[in-house]
C-alpha cells in the first residue's frame, strides 16, 4: 500500500550562514532601469541644493534607492531597510536614518525639481518605446489617516485624512502627477485640476508639449492628446482650460432635469448599439447623441454630449428616472470632431476611463495607501518619490517585459519578477546574478536584463 504525504512542506534545518544570497534581485531590474535613463544623475542634481552636506550617500540616489524601495512594497521608510541590507548586489546603498534626512531635506525647491528629472528620463523611454497618440486620464481617491498629520481634515465618505488628485497615461500605464490634498478638498475644484493639467503638460517629452502650450495653434501639435474624467471633472473653467490647451476631451456628465428632457424628446428607433473592444455589438446597451436637443454653448464651441443607457446589472445603483425607464442612463461631454457614425467609438473610448480605478489602487499599492509622516512637506515629498515608482515599474513593462507581464499589477510583478531569489557570485572582475533555475519566471527576468541593456546601452 502507497502511502501519501501528511505534510504541506519538508522541514529542513534551518541555519543563518549563507553567503552571497540576494532575496530581491528582481529589484536591480528597476535600479538599473534608473540608471540608464539618467533619473538616477537627474534626480541627484535635483537634490543638489537640498542645504546638506553629504559626505557619503548622494540625496538623489537615496531618493532613487527609496523610489524602487517602494515598487519593490515598501509602505513606510523602515522598509527601506530590505534594500539596504543587500549592498553586495546595490552597492551602498543608505541607512534607514539617512532616508529620512533626505526626505525631510525635500522642499519646494526640490518638489519643483523632481517631475523635471523624471521627464528627463520618460523622454528616454519614449524615444525608445514611442506610445504615438496619448489618452490621460484624471482622478481623485480618499487616502485615510489613522493618526493626527498636517492638513489631514474630515472627507466627504465621514472618513479622515487626504483627497489625492492624480492623473495617469492609460496608454503607457505611468503616473504622469499629482496634487496631495486636504480631506476636505472638493473633488470637482476647476482650479485644481487646472493646476495638475499644468504640471502633466510640462513633465510630457518635448516633442507631446508642442502645440498644447496654451495659446499654441492647433496646426502645431504634433501627438493627439485626450483627457478623460469622471463627472468631478466636468467644470467649465477645467473645459476651457482643455481646449485653450488644443487637448480634447472626454469627461463625465450628470443625468440632470435637461438631460432627462432631452431623453424623452428623442426618437425610439435612433438610438443606436454599442461595441465592445472588438468591434462586436454590446448586448443590453444603445447610445444617443443629445446634442442637438440641448444648450450646449456655455461648454464651448463643438461641445457635444452622448448618452448611454443599458439594462441595469444587479445592485447599480438606480434613479425614479432609471427605474421608470428600465435603463441605466449616463453620459458624457466631448469636443471631438462630428464624424457621421462615430459615436459608438467615443462611447467605447469614454468607458476606457473605467481602467484609471485600477491606476489608482496601483498607486495605492505603490506608497499611496500609507502616507507615513506628520509633516505635510515630507509626505509630499513621499508622494513624488511613490510617482517615481510607478513611472519605474511602467517604464520596465513598456521597454524591458513581455507576454503577461507586460500587463500585469505591481502585486503580481513583485511575486513572479522582484522577489526572485538569487545567487551573487564574482568572475574575475564581474558579477553574476544566478537565478533559480526551477522559477518559472527566472527567463523571463534574464530577457528583461537583456533588452534593458541594448535598448539603453
Amino acid at each position: 500500500m502507497k502511502v501519501h504525504r501528511s505534510r504541506s512542506v519538508r522541514r529542513p534545518q534551518v541555519t543563518t550562514d549563507g553567503k552571497n544570497l540576494v532575496s530581491h534581485a528582481g529589484t536591480a531590474l528597476l535600479s538599473e532601469l534608473a540608471d540608464r535613463t539618467g533619473l538616477t544623475r537627474a534626480m541627484s542634481e535635483a537634490m543638489a541644493d537640498c542645504g546638506i552636506s553629504w559626505n557619503t550617500h548622494d540625496p538623489g540616489v537615496v531618493l532613487t534607492h527609496l523610489a524602487v524601495s517602494i515598487a519593490d512594497g515598501a509602505d513606510c521608510l523602515t522598509d527601506f531597510e530590505a534594500l539596504s541590507e543587500q549592498s553586495e548586489l546595490f552597492g551602498d546603498v543608505a541607512s534607514v536614518s539617512t532616508a529620512w534626512r533626505a526626505v525631510k531635506a525635500t522642499a519646494s525647491l526640490e518638489l519643483r525639481r523632481i517631475p523635471k528629472a523624471v521627464a528627463a528620463a520618460r523622454e528616454m523611454v519614449w524615444t525608445a518605446a514611442p506610445p504615438g497618440d496619448i489618452t490621460i486620464d484624471f482622478d481623485a481617491t480618499l487616502v485615510t489617516s489613522h493618526s493626527e498629520k498636517q492638513d489631514s481634515a474630515a472627507t466627504y465618505k465621514k472618513t479622515f485624512g487626504f483627497h489625492p488628485l492624480g492623473a495617469w497615461c492609460d496608454t503607457t500605464s505611468e503616473p504622469l502627477g499629482a496634487m496631495l490634498r486636504p480631506g476636505n478638498a472638493g473633488a470637482n475644484d476647476a482650479d485644481d485640476h487646472l493646476e495638475l493639467l499644468d504640471q502633466v503638460v510640462a513633465v510630457l517629452p518635448g516633442d507631446y508639449r508642442v502645440g498644447h502650450e496654451p495659446g499654441d495653434d492647433p496646426s502645431l501639435v504634433r501627438h493627439h492628446i485626450v483627457v478623460r474624467a469622471d463627472s468631478a471633472g466636468a467644470s467649465h473653467g477645467f473645459v476651457r482650460g482643455l481646449v485653450e490647451a488644443n487637448i480634447e476631451y472626454s469627461i463625465g456628465h450628470q443625468v440632470n432635469d435637461k438631460v432627462r428632457e432631452a431623453l424623452l424628446l428623442f426618437q425610439e428607433e435612433d438610438w443606436t448599439q454599442a461595441i465592445e473592444a472588438d468591434g462586436t455589438v454590446r448586448d443590453g446597451a444603445f447610445l444617443a447623441e443629445l446634442t442637438d436637443l440641448m444648450d450646449l454653448t456655455s461648454w464651448g464651441e463643438g461641445a457635444r454630449l452622448i448618452c448611454r443607457r443599458e439594462r441595469p446589472h444587479p445592485g447599480a445603483q438606480l434613479s425614479m428616472f432609471d427605474m421608470s425607464e428600465g435603463f441605466r442612463h449616463t453620459c458624457f461631454i466631448t469636443n471631438a470632431p462630428n464624424d457621421n457614425g462615430d459615436v459608438p467609438g467615443l462611447e467605447l473610448g469614454h468607458r476606457g476611463h473605467a481602467r484609471v480605478e485600477d491606476r489608482v489602487r496601483n498607486w495605492k499599492d505603490c506608497g499611496l495607501a500609507n502616507l507615513p509622516f506628520a509633516s505635510f512637506t515630507q509626505n509630499l515629498a513621499w508622494v513624488a518619490v511613490s510617482l517615481v515608482a510607478g513611472s519605474l515599474l511602467a517604464w520596465a513593462q513598456m521597454t524591458c517585459l513581455d507576454g503577461e507581464l507586460k500587463k500585469a499589477e505591481p502585486k503580481t510583478l513583485r511575486y513572479r519578477i522582484l522577489h526572485v531569489a538569487a545567487l551573487l557570485v564574482r568572475r574575475g572582475r564581474r558579477v553574476v546574478l544566478r537565478l533559480d533555475e526551477t522559477w518559472p519566471w527566472a527567463p523571463a527576468l534574464q530577457r528583461a536584463f537583456l533588452k534593458l541593456r541594448s535598448t539603453f546601452p
